[in-house]
């Protein structure tokens, strides 16, 4: 099993920036993969970005391409998200995943998941 903790969540105004954080413990050398999903209010959780633990692959969403940079920190076994030029859009529940076999955009795909983060940005 793999524990999954968000944090660095908030509220910040339209331009403004953020890093969010995803410790993971338990059987971490069985991480493949971890990434970022969001989800609104109403909507279903989107694939927001993701990384592939060993070698560092990533992959983003359109919509965040060029604002965010996800990165990891193998010796604190956590990964980061750093959002930038934040837009109301952008506003949403952010979740980490992790997954012992795939780097993917779907949520299905993933067997871990944290509690989530709130991510408010004002306008």
């Amino acid at each position: 099993q793999v524990q999954l903790v968000e944090s660095g969540g908030g509220l910040v105004q339209t331009g403004g920036s953020l890093r969010l954080s995803c410790a993971a413990s338990g059987r971490t050398l069985s991480i493949y993969a971890m990434g970022w999903f969001r989800q609104a209010p109403g909507e279903e959780r989107e694939f927001v970005a993701s990384i592939r633990w060993s070698f560092g692959r990533t992959d983003y969403a359109a919509s965040v391409k060029e604002r965010f940079t996800i990165s990891r920190d193998n010796a604190k076994n956590t990964v980061y998200l750093q959002m930038n030029s934040l837009k109301p859009e952008d506003t949403a529940v952010y979740y980490c995943a992790a997954d012992p076999s795939i780097q993917s955009r779907r949520a299905s795909q993933y067997d871990y998941w944290g509690r989530g983060t709130q991510v408010t940005v004002s306008s």
